[in-house]
């Protein structure tokens, strides 16, 4: 992953944030929008592309895009910082392999544990039993 190729592909868009905050709410675009298409990105391999489409699938709009926004904070340059460390975060958590399971059996003491405690719990049930004359 080439991260400052990425960096520049982001667009961003600057939106008027929700919720309250008076007269100066209604002027100032605080929220910010980003955006950026995986399948056309330069700073990933064809594989990495596919890892983090099949990853970020339920993410992603119609068109292929990657959209986060931000509006935590009242400035605008703090909200682009935000959602910049948020999509970075994101995209290498996507891109994390996980480790292949091997297959691995149970000991023979936690085999035979098991079925003493299995063996215990069935004498309990059948003491409970009325006797049988």
């Amino acid at each position: 992953m080439n991260q400052e190729q990425i960096l520049t592909e982001l667009q961003f868009k600057a939106i008027r944030s929700s919720g309250p905050g008076g007269q100066h709410a209604n002027k100032v675009s605080s929220k910010v929008e980003l955006s950026f298409h995986i399948e056309a990105s330069a700073g990933l391999t064809e594989r990495q592309k596919k890892r983090v489409l099949l990853k970020l699938g339920n993410k992603l709009s119609k068109e292929g895009l990657l959209i986060l926004q931000c509006d935590e904070s009242r400035s605008q340059h703090k909200n682009k910082e935000l959602v910049i460390k948020r999509f970075l975060k994101l995209l290498e958590k996507s891109l994390v392999v996980p480790k292949a399971r091997k297959k691995s059996r149970p000991t023979r003491s936690s085999i035979e544990k098991r079925l003493k405690g299995k063996k215990i719990a069935s004498l309990k049930k059948q003491n409970r039993c009325k006797p049988d004359y």
